[in-house]
């Protein structure tokens, strides 16, 4: 779970980015609101935190932005426009919330994580599939009732194939899901993360499909490592 700051100001930047890593988080930043609307699409993102003086695009135009591209990354606008049209027109526009500048630290954090907490009604945040057990608001994986410690990129790719159990995923749509990339004929960071998560999961979980991808396994075997 990546939390996403866009500040052009590089002092605010640190000052956040060394708070928000002292309470868990991991922190990337944008300074701009072009870099903004492109890392905030990656799939390990899943928390923005969006000052609106920036210095290319106004915020309330990245967040708009975000949004008519189908994000639905949570949004925090943290601003010195606090005013009651300000934050009316951000919350139209898709903010999920709205901080004033000056703020308190505490307070910033206590909204980051009651956004970040499933709302009742909401989907439930427990992926399963071949004994594997993926809580994706936690990032947390278990396998056979163990506990398995993912990088943020193979997480990610676990979570591709137990989202779509049996069904066999190509290297060129898991580069584009995971890597936000278009397939490039000379990578094979795919199989190399492939290999991976087998190192970690056992042989057997995922399985090679020959001329067409890898797709998970699901049957009686596939828990068995060696």
């Amino acid at each position: 779970m990546t939390l996403l700051i866009v500040e052009d100001e590089e002092r605010v930047a640190s000052f956040l980015q060394k708070g928000l890593r002292g309470h868990g988080y991991d922190v990337a930043w944008a300074r701009c609101g072009r870099d903004a609307l492109r890392r905030a699409e990656r799939p390990d993102v899943s928390f923005v935190i969006l000052d609106l003086g920036l210095p290319d695009l106004d915020g309330l135009d990245v967040l708009e932005g975000l949004r008519a591209r189908g994000s639905t990354v949570p949004v925090l606008v943290l601003s010195a426009r606090g005013g009651v049209h300000d934050k009316v027109k951000g919350l139209d526009l898709g903010a999920d919330d709205y901080l004033g500048k000056p703020f308190a630290f505490s307070e910033l954090v206590a909204r980051v994580r009651a956004n970040l907490r499933p709302r009742a009604g909401a989907p439930d945040t427990l992926l399963r599939a071949g004994g594997i057990c993926i809580d994706v608001v936690r990032r947390e994986v278990t396998f056979g009732g163990r506990e398995v410690c993912l990088s943020a990129r193979e997480f990610f790719l676990l979570k591709e194939f137990v989202t779509h159990p049996r069904q066999i995923l190509s290297r060129p749509e898991l580069l584009h899901v995971v890597w936000g990339t278009t397939f490039d004929p000379g990578t094979n960071v795919v199989d190399v993360y492939v290999g991976y998560l087998r190192r970690k999961l056992g042989e057997r979980v995922i399985e090679t499909v020959r001329g067409a991808g890898y797709r998970l396994r699901i049957d009686s075997q596939a828990g068995t490592t060696k």
